[in-house]
């Protein structure tokens, strides 16, 4: 796995995390925040051909 993909990865993985607290805490800005840049990660992995799968259920 190359820096790119690993990081990118790495990015996804604590975006969901992120996304997950600030569901839990009820911060609903945050959530969309959060959903929005998730959002743009996948985006940028699929362009790259980066399989993302489900990372953080």
């Amino acid at each position: 796995m190359d820096a790119f993909t690993a990081g990118l990865l790495q990015r996804i993985r604590a975006t969901e995390s992120d996304l997950t607290r600030a569901r839990d805490e009820g911060d609903d800005f945050l959530v969309e925040v959060e959903q929005g840049e998730l959002d743009d990660l996948r985006r940028l992995a699929a362009e790259h051909g980066v399989e993302v799968g489900v990372l953080n259920a």
